[in-house]
């Protein structure tokens, strides 16, 4: 019965990547539930498992894949590449309603700038605070600060190295769970009370599902405004990490 199940699980490598993945998720979301009483977002704890999964599977294989290297995992590979991921950012950037975003006004559009350029710019010097000097890298580091899509996607465009691009995941990773963690905290020294605040907060941050988390803990209403802003920046960063962001940093250090 079992070799049944690992052959069928083989040859349908995609099917049991959505299994495996929808699995973590209802785990995480438990954990966020009940161990951190929502402090945490479900998504977070799954990134961490799955990091922990893939560092496993890596050991266990000897390959440079994660879990992607086991045979009966092979589809997490396909489910994790770039297609599946682009069509993640076009998915959401079609839930994105014109008319409402426009009600951010100005402020927004400012904070929405600021919440892009200066995490990149942090992202960028701690790169090169610790050794990476060169443009591709400082750049794909920084974009991972913006959020942990922009980092890979940016340095893909560029022709960043597989471990370069991981960092730039765990900056976006660390980025999102200081900001799930700390919006409770913070929400009275910024004034979390109105929609307006929440799209400036959703601007600044960055992060949706950082914004989103640390907003639901706040107040349950201000969420879809935050995320609203916030979700621009995952489209914003692929575009102007591989190209204004990199042409600067490449001026800055050449």
């Amino acid at each position: 019965m079992l070799e049944l199940f690992e052959k069928a699980a083989a040859h349908n490598g995609l099917v049991t990547a959505f299994a495996v993945v929808g699995l973590i998720m209802l785990v995480s979301v438990a954990l966020s539930k009940y161990l951190t009483l929502g402090r945490v977002h479900g998504s977070a704890i799954a990134i961490v498992i799955g990091l922990g999964l893939a560092y496993w599977g890596g050991v266990h294989s000897g390959g440079h894949k994660g879990l992607a290297d086991l045979s009966l995992f092979g589809g997490i590979g396909l489910m994790g590449g770039a297609m599946l991921r682009d069509f993640a950012i076009v998915a959401t950037a079609f839930e994105v309603q014109a008319t409402e975003a426009r009600k951010a006004g100005l402020i927004g559009l400012v904070a929405l700038m600021l919440g892009v350029v200066l995490p990149f710019l942090v992202g960028a010097g701690v790169a090169y605070a610790f050794g990476y000097s060169d443009a591709v890298s400082m750049t794909t580091i920084g974009a991972g600060a913006v959020t942990y899509i922009v980092g890979p996607v940016t340095g893909a465009a560029i022709g960043a190295s597989s471990d370069v691009m991981a960092l730039s995941i765990a900056a976006g990773l660390i980025k999102a769970i200081l900001v799930m963690v700390g919006t409770p905290a913070a929400a009275r020294f910024l004034r979390l009370k109105t929609p307006r605040s929440a799209m400036v907060f959703g601007g600044l941050a960055g992060t949706v599902s950082g914004v989103s988390a640390g907003l639901a803990a706040t107040d349950r209403k201000l969420v879809p405004y935050g995320a609203l802003v916030a979700t621009f920046h995952t489209g914003l960063g692929c575009l102007l990490g591989p190209s204004l962001l990199f042409f600067a940093v490449k001026a800055v250090v050449a």
